[in-house]
């Protein structure tokens, strides 16, 4: 029997990785979950998994926690520390779920006992790649990608030789507003952008697909996890979702991972890998898909495509100042205070405001540097929203 933990056990991911957990009830143990303000669900899950401790990020929650536990046996947490406590706990898999830097320092603390690393948390590449694979390969542990694009990517290279690798080729659906005539898109609103095609997903990383920040994102962790150069990932707009990434080869070869818009494909294929498991996913009728669509991703359109290969450029701090921003500026535009369009602005100025008190390409040393440039990131974007809304 493995031991699991699940970290942001509540959002999209949490949930999918719950409903695979579940259907094997004997063959896991589920030591935590942990999630934020919906108690109602995270209570559900820990009682149907039989956990032995959830945890809710918010101490103002503690008390409904412990309301909806009592009487099972299971322990009722809170707070930024209760999270590390609970990834203190050894297990042998992690679904690293969290959404945002936040999910850092629990993922950093589960690679201490050598398991494995299910992650899904994009900001632990993104802002300390270097950091993270480094911490994994001390420790013994294993990182397994559960981005949809990340996993086909690690699944087309199984059996291959990382050198022999040309291209990467990350597809993107183009999110909900990719046929909105690009003069309207400065008035799509939080409604517009966090409606999508193909996937069922989070407001926030709806509206990320949306503005392709999550694109972007996924850009700089194929250069960290991969260790490929920038000019060697390209990006595609797939409006049907059904490839999720390419890997061309020096023989001229293409091989593509095709699967329905599930996520339990990536999520089943790291809780099983190394091998593969029957999954409750749907099987695509290639006949009655009859065309797959390809397109160049419009610059005009999608900002954060530029920015985010600036980023792979410059590696070092760069990657915590973009993420931290981008952050920010979904807040900002979440809350009505800038437009849809104004995102990719907050996060250019404050890449070059960051440029001139910091060296982005100096490298961090330990995760509380890679902290404090998130927090001065962070204050940074919201003086270029401020400025802004003037």
């Amino acid at each position: 029997m493995r031991s699991i933990s699940i970290f942001g056990a509540t959002g999209s991911i949490g949930q999918n990785t719950v409903d695979l957990i579940a259907r094997a009830p004997d063959a896991y143990r589920v030591v935590a979950l942990t999630g934020g303000a919906n108690i109602a669900q995270l209570a559900q899950d820990a009682i149907r998994l039989k956990a032995e401790i959830a945890v809710t990020a918010h101490d103002e929650h503690l008390d409904d926690l412990r309301a909806a536990l009592a009487g099972t046996g299971i322990t009722a947490t809170a707070g930024e520390a209760a999270l590390i406590e609970a990834a203190d706990r050894p297990v042998d898999w992690v679904m690293s779920a969290i959404v945002g830097a936040a999910g850092l320092a629990p993922g950093f603390r589960a690679l201490r006992h050598g398991g494995t690393l299910a992650l899904a948390n994009k900001e632990s590449l993104v802002t300390a790649g270097p950091l993270l694979l480094a911490e994994a390969q001390a420790h013994g542990a294993t990182i397994l990608p559960v981005d949809s694009e990340h996993s086909a990517v690690f699944q087309a290279l199984v059996g291959e030789d990382i050198a022999a690798v040309e291209r990467i080729i990350i597809t993107a659906s183009g999110g909900g507003l990719r046929d909105w005539p690009i003069a309207a898109l400065a008035s799509a609103t939080v409604a517009d952008a966090g409606a999508h095609p193909n996937w069922a997903m989070g407001q926030r990383i709806t509206i990320d697909s949306a503005s392709m920040f999550n694109k972007g994102m996924e850009l700089i962790e194929t250069r960290e996890f991969f260790g490929v150069t920038p000019a060697q990932i390209e990006t595609v707009i797939h409006p049907q979702s059904l490839i999720h990434a390419l890997v061309g080869f020096n023989d001229g070869a293409l091989m593509a991972h095709l699967g329905a818009p599930d996520m339990r494909h990536a999520i089943g294929y790291a809780l099983n890998w190394p091998d593969r498991r029957h999954l409750p996913v749907a099987r695509l009728d290639l006949a009655q898909i009859a065309t797959l669509e390809f397109r160049a991703p419009d610059p005009l359109r999608y900002p954060a495509l530029a920015i985010a290969r600036a980023v792979m450029e410059t590696r070092g701090r760069a990657g915590a100042v973009f993420n931290a921003a981008k952050e920010v500026a979904l807040d900002g535009f979440i809350a009505g205070r800038i437009g849809f369009m104004d995102m990719a602005a907050v996060v250019d100025r404050t890449l070059d405001e960051i440029t001139s008190q910091l060296c982005l390409s100096s490298s961090m040393s330990n995760l509380e540097d890679v902290l404090m440039t998130d927090h001065m990131s962070r204050q940074t974007a919201w003086a270029q929203i401020t400025k802004m809304e003037r």
